[in-house]
Protein backbone atom coordinates (compact mmCIF):
# COMPACT_ATOMS: atom_id res chain seq x y z
CA UNK A 1 0.00 0.00 0.00
CA UNK A 2 1.29 3.45 -0.93
CA UNK A 3 -0.16 6.78 0.20
CA UNK A 4 0.19 8.54 -3.14
CA UNK A 5 0.94 7.50 -6.70
CA UNK A 6 0.10 8.71 -10.15
CA UNK A 7 -1.50 5.38 -11.11
CA UNK A 8 -1.22 1.87 -9.67
CA UNK A 9 -1.74 0.54 -13.21
CA UNK A 10 1.13 2.56 -14.64
CA UNK A 11 3.42 1.74 -11.70
CA UNK A 12 2.83 -1.98 -12.11
CA UNK A 13 3.18 -1.76 -15.89
CA UNK A 14 6.63 -0.19 -15.40
CA UNK A 15 7.64 -3.10 -13.14
CA UNK A 16 6.39 -5.61 -15.69
CA UNK A 17 8.24 -3.84 -18.51
CA UNK A 18 11.49 -3.93 -16.51
CA UNK A 19 10.97 -7.65 -15.74
CA UNK A 20 10.71 -6.84 -12.02
CA UNK A 21 7.14 -8.08 -11.50
CA UNK A 22 6.11 -11.59 -10.55
CA UNK A 23 2.78 -13.41 -10.83
CA UNK A 24 0.53 -12.14 -8.04
CA UNK A 25 2.30 -8.84 -7.42
CA UNK A 26 -0.05 -6.05 -6.31
CA UNK A 27 0.06 -2.29 -5.75
CA UNK A 28 -2.69 -0.50 -3.78
CA UNK A 29 -2.92 3.23 -3.12
CA UNK A 30 -4.72 5.67 -0.86
CA UNK A 31 -4.81 8.27 -3.64
CA UNK A 32 -4.01 8.39 -7.35
CA UNK A 33 -3.15 11.69 -8.98
CA UNK A 34 -3.58 10.31 -12.50
CA UNK A 35 -5.72 7.22 -12.16
CA UNK A 36 -7.16 5.88 -15.38
CA UNK A 37 -9.93 3.59 -16.46
CA UNK A 38 -10.97 2.01 -19.72
CA UNK A 39 -10.23 3.93 -22.94
CA UNK A 40 -7.72 6.10 -20.99
CA UNK A 41 -10.42 7.95 -19.04
CA UNK A 42 -9.46 9.61 -15.77
CA UNK A 43 -10.49 8.00 -12.51
CA UNK A 44 -10.60 10.44 -9.61
CA UNK A 45 -11.45 9.83 -5.96
CA UNK A 46 -10.84 11.67 -2.70
CA UNK A 47 -8.03 10.22 -0.59
CA UNK A 48 -9.04 7.09 1.39
CA UNK A 49 -12.54 7.09 -0.11
CA UNK A 50 -11.95 4.42 -2.75
CA UNK A 51 -10.33 1.02 -3.12
CA UNK A 52 -7.60 1.47 -5.74
CA UNK A 53 -5.32 -1.39 -6.74
CA UNK A 54 -3.67 -3.22 -9.62
CA UNK A 55 -2.28 -6.75 -9.74
CA UNK A 56 -0.38 -8.90 -12.20
CA UNK A 57 -1.10 -12.47 -13.28
CA UNK A 58 0.47 -14.88 -15.76
CA UNK A 59 -2.20 -17.19 -17.20
CA UNK A 60 -1.33 -20.65 -18.46
CA UNK A 61 -4.43 -20.74 -20.63
CA UNK A 62 -4.26 -19.83 -24.33
CA UNK A 63 -3.74 -16.14 -25.02
CA UNK A 64 -6.84 -16.20 -27.24
CA UNK A 65 -8.92 -16.64 -24.06
CA UNK A 66 -7.31 -13.81 -22.08
CA UNK A 67 -10.07 -11.39 -23.03
CA UNK A 68 -12.30 -13.04 -20.45
CA UNK A 69 -9.94 -12.33 -17.53
CA UNK A 70 -11.27 -8.80 -17.04
CA UNK A 71 -14.82 -10.17 -16.96
CA UNK A 72 -13.74 -12.80 -14.43
CA UNK A 73 -12.24 -10.13 -12.17
CA UNK A 74 -15.41 -8.03 -12.42
CA UNK A 75 -17.54 -11.08 -11.61
CA UNK A 76 -15.36 -11.84 -8.60
CA UNK A 77 -15.78 -8.32 -7.20
CA UNK A 78 -19.52 -8.51 -7.87
CA UNK A 79 -19.65 -11.70 -5.83
CA UNK A 80 -17.67 -10.12 -2.98
CA UNK A 81 -19.72 -6.95 -2.56
CA UNK A 82 -23.07 -8.67 -3.15
CA UNK A 83 -22.73 -10.49 0.19
CA UNK A 84 -23.17 -7.32 2.25
CA UNK A 85 -25.19 -5.11 -0.03
CA UNK A 86 -28.95 -4.65 0.30
CA UNK A 87 -29.32 -3.68 -3.37
CA UNK A 88 -28.72 -5.88 -6.41
CA UNK A 89 -25.19 -5.70 -7.80
CA UNK A 90 -24.95 -6.05 -11.58
CA UNK A 91 -22.26 -6.13 -14.24
CA UNK A 92 -22.33 -3.94 -17.33
CA UNK A 93 -20.31 -5.46 -20.15
CA UNK A 94 -17.44 -5.72 -20.14
CA UNK A 95 -16.38 -4.91 -16.61
CA UNK A 96 -18.29 -2.07 -14.96
CA UNK A 97 -19.91 -2.94 -11.64
CA UNK A 98 -23.32 -1.40 -10.97
CA UNK A 99 -25.53 -1.09 -7.93
CA UNK A 100 -28.97 -0.66 -9.39
CA UNK A 101 -28.21 1.34 -12.52
CA UNK A 102 -25.32 3.37 -11.06
CA UNK A 103 -21.62 2.58 -11.38
CA UNK A 104 -19.77 1.73 -8.19
CA UNK A 105 -16.57 0.32 -9.71
CA UNK A 106 -14.65 0.05 -12.94
CA UNK A 107 -11.94 -2.26 -14.10
CA UNK A 108 -9.09 -2.12 -16.59
CA UNK A 109 -7.39 -5.25 -17.97
CA UNK A 110 -4.11 -4.65 -19.80
CA UNK A 111 -2.35 -7.51 -21.61
CA UNK A 112 1.45 -7.62 -21.59
CA UNK A 113 3.90 -9.98 -23.31
CA UNK A 114 3.32 -12.82 -20.87
CA UNK A 115 0.55 -11.74 -18.53
CA UNK A 116 -2.28 -9.38 -17.66
CA UNK A 117 -2.37 -6.35 -15.38
CA UNK A 118 -5.78 -5.80 -13.81
CA UNK A 119 -6.64 -2.48 -12.20
CA UNK A 120 -9.77 -1.86 -10.13
CA UNK A 121 -11.16 1.37 -8.74
CA UNK A 122 -14.20 1.16 -6.49
CA UNK A 123 -16.07 3.94 -4.70
CA UNK A 124 -16.31 2.81 -1.09
CA UNK A 125 -16.85 5.68 1.34
CA UNK A 126 -17.61 8.50 -1.09
CA UNK A 127 -20.44 10.84 -0.19
CA UNK A 128 -22.91 12.07 -2.80
CA UNK A 129 -21.00 15.36 -2.96
CA UNK A 130 -17.73 13.57 -3.74
CA UNK A 131 -19.06 11.53 -6.65
CA UNK A 132 -17.54 12.55 -10.00
CA UNK A 133 -20.77 12.12 -12.01
CA UNK A 134 -24.48 11.69 -11.30
CA UNK A 135 -24.43 8.17 -12.75
CA UNK A 136 -22.01 6.97 -10.05
CA UNK A 137 -22.58 5.67 -6.54
CA UNK A 138 -20.57 4.24 -3.64
CA UNK A 139 -20.90 1.30 -1.27
CA UNK A 140 -21.64 3.74 1.56
CA UNK A 141 -24.45 5.47 -0.36
CA UNK A 142 -25.91 2.07 -1.32
CA UNK A 143 -26.06 1.03 2.34
CA UNK A 144 -23.45 -1.71 2.22
CA UNK A 145 -22.33 -3.22 5.51
CA UNK A 146 -18.82 -3.84 4.18
CA UNK A 147 -16.85 -0.58 4.01
CA UNK A 148 -13.44 -1.76 5.26
CA UNK A 149 -11.26 -1.49 2.16
CA UNK A 150 -8.65 -3.90 3.52
CA UNK A 151 -11.32 -6.51 4.13
CA UNK A 152 -12.84 -6.03 0.67
CA UNK A 153 -9.41 -6.37 -0.93
CA UNK A 154 -8.59 -9.48 1.08
CA UNK A 155 -11.91 -11.12 0.24
CA UNK A 156 -11.48 -10.25 -3.43
CA UNK A 157 -7.97 -11.64 -3.69
CA UNK A 158 -8.90 -14.89 -1.96
CA UNK A 159 -11.93 -15.44 -4.17
CA UNK A 160 -10.14 -14.36 -7.35
CA UNK A 161 -7.33 -16.80 -6.62
CA UNK A 162 -9.89 -19.61 -6.49
CA UNK A 163 -11.89 -18.43 -9.52
CA UNK A 164 -8.78 -17.80 -11.59
CA UNK A 165 -7.31 -21.22 -10.80
CA UNK A 166 -10.53 -22.86 -12.00
CA UNK A 167 -10.65 -20.70 -15.13
CA UNK A 168 -6.97 -21.22 -15.90
CA UNK A 169 -7.53 -24.98 -15.75
CA UNK A 170 -10.34 -24.74 -18.30
CA UNK A 171 -13.50 -23.90 -16.31
CA UNK A 172 -16.18 -21.81 -18.02
CA UNK A 173 -17.58 -18.85 -16.05
CA UNK A 174 -19.77 -17.52 -18.87
CA UNK A 175 -23.04 -18.67 -17.29
CA UNK A 176 -22.17 -17.12 -13.91
CA UNK A 177 -21.21 -13.85 -15.57
CA UNK A 178 -24.32 -13.86 -17.75
CA UNK A 179 -26.62 -14.34 -14.74
CA UNK A 180 -25.61 -10.94 -13.34
CA UNK A 181 -24.93 -9.08 -16.60
CA UNK A 182 -27.41 -6.22 -16.93
CA UNK A 183 -26.40 -5.70 -20.57
CA UNK A 184 -27.80 -8.97 -21.91
CA UNK A 185 -31.26 -8.75 -23.42
CA UNK A 186 -31.11 -4.98 -23.86
CA UNK A 187 -30.94 -2.81 -26.94
CA UNK A 188 -27.49 -1.26 -26.79
CA UNK A 189 -25.42 1.26 -28.66
CA UNK A 190 -21.74 0.49 -29.23
CA UNK A 191 -19.51 3.55 -29.31
CA UNK A 192 -15.90 3.35 -30.49
CA UNK A 193 -13.83 6.46 -31.20
CA UNK A 194 -13.37 6.95 -34.91
CA UNK A 195 -16.08 4.50 -35.91
CA UNK A 196 -19.76 4.80 -36.62
CA UNK A 197 -21.97 3.85 -33.68
CA UNK A 198 -23.68 0.48 -33.93
CA UNK A 199 -26.94 -0.54 -32.25
CA UNK A 200 -28.45 -3.95 -31.62
CA UNK A 201 -29.75 -6.35 -28.99
CA UNK A 202 -27.11 -7.79 -26.65
CA UNK A 203 -27.53 -11.54 -26.91
CA UNK A 204 -24.70 -13.42 -25.18
CA UNK A 205 -21.12 -13.52 -23.95
CA UNK A 206 -18.54 -15.45 -25.97
CA UNK A 207 -15.71 -17.59 -24.55
CA UNK A 208 -13.03 -14.95 -25.04
CA UNK A 209 -15.18 -12.23 -23.45
CA UNK A 210 -16.74 -10.57 -26.49
CA UNK A 211 -20.37 -9.43 -26.51
CA UNK A 212 -22.48 -11.05 -29.23
CA UNK A 213 -25.32 -9.03 -30.71
CA UNK A 214 -28.50 -10.59 -32.07
CA UNK A 215 -27.41 -9.91 -35.66
CA UNK A 216 -24.23 -11.95 -35.15
CA UNK A 217 -21.87 -9.00 -34.71
CA UNK A 218 -19.20 -9.49 -32.02
CA UNK A 219 -18.18 -6.52 -29.88
CA UNK A 220 -14.62 -6.76 -28.57
CA UNK A 221 -14.01 -3.15 -27.63
CA UNK A 222 -15.96 0.04 -27.08
CA UNK A 223 -18.42 1.76 -24.80
CA UNK A 224 -21.83 0.15 -24.38
CA UNK A 225 -24.81 2.41 -23.79
CA UNK A 226 -27.95 0.70 -22.47
CA UNK A 227 -30.87 1.99 -24.54
CA UNK A 228 -33.71 -0.05 -23.03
Amino acid sequence: MVDLTTSTQSDLADLVKSKSAEHGDLIAAEFQSAGRGRLDRNFEAASASALLFSFYIKPKRSRTDWGFIGLLAALTMQQVISEDNPAKVWLKWPNDILIGDKKVAGLLAQATDDGVIIGIGMNVAMTAEELPVASATSLAIAGSDKLDRNLILSDFLNLFQSNFKEWDEGADFIDKYSEVCATLGLQVQIEVAGRENRTGKALSIIKHGALALEDGFEVNVGDVVHLR
